[in-house]
C-alpha cells in the first residue's frame, strides 16, 4: 500500500475534513450557548411574573430562591444555586425582550453585565463584546478599569450616547486616544520611585495586558527604536502599528510632568518617520506621549501649530475613581 500520509491531495483531504469538524463543534458549541441563555431568561421571566402574581411575595418574600434552589438542585444538579437564579431574574428584568439579546453574548458575559445598573454602561460593553469578540477575562479587567466612563468623561452629551449605541469607531486617530491609560497591571505602587527604563520594562513584561489597554488594532513592533539623525542617534521607547489606521504610533514615556523639548522631540521622530519608514500607503504617524503629570497649559502652548497627530496623554497606575468618574458623566448627560 502506498503511504498516503506524504500524499498533497491526501493531506488536502484531511484538512478539508478537519475544517468540517471544527465547524461543526463551533456551530454545536454557539448553539448549545444559545439555547442555554434563552433558557436562563425564560427561567427568569418565570420567577419575576410568579413573584408578581399575587400575595405570594408578601408572605414568602426572598424564601422563594432559597428553596426554588434546592429543589432544583435535585432535579437537574449544579448550576441553580440561589446566586445564579438571582442572576437569572434580573438578566430578564435587564433584557425583557428576548429577541434583542445577542447570540455572541455568553451567559458569563451576561452575569458580569447585569452587575451593572446604567443602561448606556451596559450597552458599551455588550457592543464591544460583539465588535471585538471579548473573552470574559478581557470584559472584566475593562469593566474594572472604567473604561467607558473614562472614554465617556472626554466626550460631550451626544458623544457619550453614540458610544453607548455604537461602542468604540476607529475613523481617525482621535478615536484610538485615551486621555488618560491605567496601568494597574504592572503593579507598580503609585508613589513608587522608579526610572523610565523600568517602567518600560514592566509594559514590555506584560505587553499583551498594555495592548488590551491601547485598545483595538495595535500590533507591537518594537522597543527603544533607533532613529539616526545627522549622526546622532536617539531612540523612541515603544513603538506599534495599527492596523486600522494604517499608520505608526509611536509612544515615548515621561515619569514625570511632560516639558517642551519633549513635545518637540516627539515631532521630530514623527517627522523621521513619515519620511523615512512609511511605505507608499501608510497614513501619516500618531505619537503619543505618555507622562504621570500634564499641565494642560503647556500643552496648549507646546504644541501650538504642530501635527494633529501628536497626543499627551497621563498614565496612571491605579484603577479610578469609580464613583467621581460616574458622577462626572452624569453631569454631562444631565447638561
Amino acid at each position: 500500500m502506498n503511504d498516503l500520509t506524504e500524499n498533497s491531495e491526501y493531506i488536502e483531504l484531511i484538512q478539508r475534513i478537519e475544517h468540517i469538524i471544527n465547524e461543526a463543534k463551533y456551530n454545536i458549541a454557539k448553539s448549545v450557548n444559545t439555547n442555554m441563555v434563552q433558557a436562563y431568561w425564560s427561567i427568569g421571566k418565570y420567577i419575576v411574573e410568579f413573584e408578581q402574581g399575587g400575595s405570594f411575595k408578601a408572605k414568602y418574600g426572598e424564601a422563594l430562591l432559597t428553596n426554588l434552589s434546592k429543589d432544583l438542585k435535585l432535579r437537574f444538579g449544579r448550576g441553580y444555586s440561589r446566586p445564579n437564579l438571582n442572576n437569572m431574574r434580573k438578566f430578564y428584568r435587564y433584557y425583557p425582550i428576548c429577541q434583542n439579546i445577542s447570540d455572541k453574548l455568553s451567559w458569563s458575559h451576561f452575569c458580569e453585565l447585569i452587575k451593572l445598573d446604567d443602561e448606556l454602561e451596559r450597552n458599551f460593553y455588550e457592543k464591544q463584546i460583539e465588535n471585538e469578540n471579548w473573552n470574559i477575562e478581557t470584559l472584566k479587567r475593562q469593566m474594572n478599569s472604567s473604561l467607558f466612563l473614562r472614554l465617556a468623561a472626554s466626550k460631550d452629551k451626544q458623544g457619550i450616547l453614540d458610544l453607548s449605541r455604537e461602542g468604540i469607531q476607529i475613523q481617525k486617530p482621535e478615536d484610538i486616544i485615551k486621555d488618560t491609560y491605567t496601568l494597574e497591571f504592572l503593579n507598580m505602587p503609585e508613589k513608587a520611585i522608579y526610572e523610565e527604563s523600568e517602567l518600560e520594562e514592566k509594559i514590555i513584561d506584560n505587553l499583551q495586558k498594555f495592548l488590551m489597554e491601547l485598545g483595538k488594532g495595535f500590533t507591537f513592533v518594537g522597543r527603544q527604536y533607533p532613529i539616526l539623525v545627522n549622526n546622532r542617534h536617539y531612540h523612541c521607547d515603544l513603538v506599534f502599528y495599527h492596523r486600522i489606521l494604517k499608520c505608526f504610533v509611536l509612544i515615548d514615556l515621561k515619569i514625570n510632568s511632560v516639558q517642551h523639548e519633549d513635545v518637540g522631540q516627539m515631532n521630530m521622530y514623527m517627522g523621521y518617520f513619515a519620511k523615512e519608514e512609511n511605505m507608499p500607503d501608510d497614513n501619516p504617524p500618531i505619537g503619543i506621549i505618555l507622562t504621570r503629570n500634564k499641565d494642560e497649559l503647556l500643552v496648549e502652548y507646546a504644541t501650538y501649530g504642530m501635527d494633529s497627530n501628536l497626543f499627551v496623554s497621563k498614565y496612571e497606575l491605579y484603577l479610578p475613581n469609580r464613583d467621581e468618574l460616574k458622577k462626572l458623566v452624569d453631569g454631562i448627560l444631565d447638561e
